[in-house]
């Protein structure tokens, strides 16, 4: 959540800021801001909503100074106002942060107590407060920032600007992510390295715990324990931190789109040369594995569940799925001979790290599939296996989803090749068949106007359901939250043979019912739960190939995809449902790439 960015320039900071912002508009889109330090003086400009509005103000009200830091708001404490929105400020103090203060209430108090009191409804506000504390004490800067977060509890990435200080800027992280990037005579600080590509492809990237002092000299870091610390500093490859639209109306769109693409880049990386064997890192080894746990949130949760299918199908193997921000919680029973695999786009979510600290003493081996190397999770598994999607701006993912699918669908065949279910044959045979994912997908975006008439239909709707069997399922409902995030229409996905458990009881004219149905062994099954929808007068868009459409017969809509083998048929089956719910939400008006209380990059709690 959140987005941060500051910048030790050497030309006036505002406008380059702002700019760094619309790169990180993703992470969140409620309220801005941007506070400076010119010639001493502290300032700060706020505004409601999305950047522009930000941008309309700074036009008004210009803000000068070559120090800076800026933020882009998704709230958790507080509501959006300009009141709540950062950088906050306490006397010469001025704070931006990402994550939670877990403590704040107990801090809060403790300060009223000594007669500083809160104007905000925020946990942030008190790290001001608490921090200009420290200052009246006698502390120099650094030091205050220092005892300020020596008190903190939670999850934090922060920016401190001092009014007096031109030349200073104090970050830290905890839980959440923050870089330090290195400039000629500037120095900068972002929350990803998408904010600071702009100015800088020299990227250092704070490690949990660690604090920074920048000046325009340069960083000095320190670790948790106050001890200078020695942090590499790493080049960034700048074409994979491109956020243009490419001429699309959407980010959505576009990566929709780049589906193929990725995934053939994906295979050229996974692969040999030759495309006829898998090249994973020696590290990925399922020899003497005796149960894999998946553990994800959102879209990757769903991606994992699929994968449930192919290990157990291909390498025979118990296997477990896990929601990450329930995983913990549950007190799970671990061995040591399990190998726990971490699912993140991002690399940053908050919930999925927690599970991987909890578990990474505990099990044989930890695995990430990931879309941002240099990411927590990535250094902090004992393997990370990138997924090459490239950024992903739109909030609902697409082809981060699909591309995930693929890295998993490659460690299940790695795991039937050790465990000896699979011989080098017919790892070789599904090769084959991965070889013409991306040309299949292609002809899967082909279908992408018929899709569109067919969602001006379904956008009329308040409430959708979709179902699949077998690998469907899951697909399922990764296709019921694709609709719910962008368009806001009630969805829900629901295993077919479910349907008369209760979901059935909702089944009227109004209701049409998605259903996801390759003709495989169990498209009977699912032909007649759909004959038990449309006796309810139900509405019923069938997904399907060719054959599977003449033999069930008349329905409400159908959309036709190519015929597909049954191993990769969810990932070409995804394209339709994410088409739908782009088309969906454009004919109903929503903010396709941002929608209303979400953020891409979820980092806390």
């Amino acid at each position: 959540m959140c987005g941060i960015v500051g910048v030790l320039g050497t030309h006036e900071v505002a406008p380059l800021i702002l700019e760094s912002l619309k790169r990180l508009e993703y992470r969140g889109y409620d309220s801005a801001g941007i506070a400076t330090v010119n010639n001493g003086t502290l300032d700060r400009r706020r505004a409601v909503g999305k950047l522009i509005n930000l941008s309309d103000l700074l036009v008004h009200e210009p803000l000068t100074g070559k120090s800076g830091i800026g933020h882009t708001r998704w709230a958790t404490h507080g509501a959006p106002t300009v009141t709540n929105a950062h950088p906050h400020r306490s006397g010469g103090v001025a704070v931006v942060h990402n994550g939670i203060i877990e403590n704040f209430k107990a801090l809060r108090a403790e300060l009223a107590a000594a007669g500083l009191v809160h104007e905000t409804g925020t946990d942030t506000e008190t790290i001001a407060i608490l921090t200009r504390l420290h200052l009246t004490q006698g502390m120099t800067p650094a030091k205050a920032a220092a005892a300020t977060l020596a008190r903190l509890e939670g999850a934090f990435a922060l920016a401190f600007l001092f009014e007096g200080e031109d030349d200073l800027m104090i970050g830290a992280r905890k839980g959440s992510p923050l870089a330090v990037g290195h400039g000629d005579g500037e120095m900068y600080l972002g929350s990803d390295a998408i904010a600071l590509a702009p100015m800088t492809d020299r990227i250092t990237y704070l490690e949990e715990g660690d604090w920074v002092v920048l000046t325009r000299a340069g960083a000095e870091i320190f670790d948790a324990d106050g001890r200078r610390a020695n942090r590499a500093v790493s080049r960034i490859r700048l074409d994979q931190t491109q956020v243009d639209k490419g001429g699309y109306r959407h980010f959505m769109a576009k990566e929709i789109a780049e589906q193929p693409a990725v995934l053939q880049a994906a295979l050229a990386f996974h692969l040999d040369p030759s495309g006829q064997a898998l090249s994973l890192p020696d590290e990925v080894d399922f020899s003497d594995c005796d149960r894999i746990t998946l553990v994800a949130c959102g879209t990757g949760f769903y991606a994992a569940q699929v994968a449930k299918y192919w290990f157990e199908q291909l390498a025979r193997i118990q296997v477990e799925t896990d929601i990450a921000s329930e995983y913990r919680y549950r007190q799970p029973v671990l061995s040591d001979k399990a190998v726990a695999i971490f699912i993140s786009q991002s690399g940053e979510t908050a919930d999925t790290l927690a599970a991987l600290r909890h578990v990474r003493d505990q099990v044989a081996r930890t695995i990430g599939v990931i879309n941002v190397p240099t990411s927590s999770i990535a250094r902090e598994t004992d393997v990370a296996l990138p997924i090459l999607a490239g950024p992903e701006i739109s909030v609902a993912s697409t082809k981060g989803f699909t591309a995930q699918l693929l890295v998993l669908l490659l460690l299940a065949l790695k795991a039937g090749q050790d465990r000896g279910t699979l011989s080098a044959d017919q790892v070789k045979d599904h090769l084959a068949t991965l070889a013409s994912l991306p040309g299949l997908m292609r002809q899967a975006l082909d279908r992408n106007e018929e899709i569109d008439k067919i969602a001006r239909k379904l956008a009329e709707a308040r409430d959708v359901l979709y179902l699949g069997r077998g690998m469907m399922y899951p697909l399922a409902l990764e296709a019921a939250l694709k609709l719910k995030e962008i368009s806001y229409i009630h969805a829900e996905g629901y295993a077919s043979g479910e349907l008369k458990h209760g979901p059935i009881a909702l089944i009227d004219k109004t209701m049409p019912v998605v259903v996801l149905a390759p003709r495989d062994a169990l498209f009977e099954k699912t032909v007649s739960n759909m004959q038990e929808v449309m006796a309810r007068q139900g509405q019923v868009l069938l997904i399907s190939d060719p054959a599977g459409l003449e033999e069930a017969g008349e329905v409400w809509q159908s959309i036709t995809l190519p015929t597909v083998p049954e191993l990769i048929a969810p990932m070409i089956y995804a394209v339709p449902a994410q088409l739908l719910a782009y088309h969906a939400a454009m004919v109903r008006g929503t903010d396709v790439d941002q929608p209303r209380n979400l953020a891409k990059s979820v980092t806390v709690e």
